[in-house]
């Protein structure tokens, strides 16, 4: 592929990419009913009853919990490498079990099989044509692998666990505080308020 086609295919996949969301946009704009009416125009805040302009910053517990949810949807996304690892290692042990106990006209087939698949997980090399003993080896290698893979994921979930933990202690994830509870959102609250206003506080 030459520099010239690269450049190219990089500028239709842009301009495509750019055109489609805007070609989506106008067509909607076209086709959509237009029928505003005051309800429609009221500020909406994920359910609760609209208090003064919509230009009004809401309730704060809304962006922690927002931020809660986002900071452990991230960390779980950093299961995945583990997974794969200790799910390789689990198919190389059970590939070598099964080459164990294969005819001698499939063994082999699954020695191929068995060594791309520990040259997928290990980095050391294997023989094309592993002995009994080598496929022993590869066995523990894989035992090996998974139980690291498992030992490093328990570590990892222990410790998003000490962070929920510490948020759930802290009181970040209850929605209504107690009036009495060490840093209720009541406490800070301003005299004078309308039972609608204080409801913002």
């Amino acid at each position: 592929m030459t520099p010239t086609s690269i450049v190219a295919y990089l500028t239709l996949f842009v301009a495509v990419g750019g055109l489609f969301p805007l070609l989506s946009l106008v067509v909607g704009w076209f086709l959509r009913a237009w029928l505003p009416s005051a309800e429609k125009l009221q500020s909406y805040e994920c359910g609760e009853q609209a208090v003064g302009s919509s230009f009004v910053q809401f309730d704060l517990r809304f962006y922690v919990i927002a931020l809660v949810f986002l900071i452990f949807e991230v960390e779980v996304a950093f299961f995945f490498p583990w997974a794969t690892v200790f799910g390789k290692a689990t198919q190389l042990k059970g590939l070598g079990t099964a080459a164990a106990a294969a005819p001698a006209d499939q063994q082999a087939a699954y020695d191929r099989a068995l060594v791309e698949k520990y040259h997928e997980l290990a980095a050391r090399p294997a023989s094309p044509a592993p002995q009994p003993a080598d496929r022993a080896t590869m066995v523990d290698d894989a035992r090996k692998v998974a139980l690291a893979s498992m030992a490093d994921l328990a570590v990892f979930f222990a410790v998003l666990l000490v962070g929920f933990a510490y948020v759930w202690n802290r009181g970040d994830l209850t929605w209504v505080r107690a009036m009495g509870s060490p840093g209720a959102v009541g406490e800070l609250r301003p005299s004078g308020l309308t039972p609608v206003e204080s409801l913002r506080y």
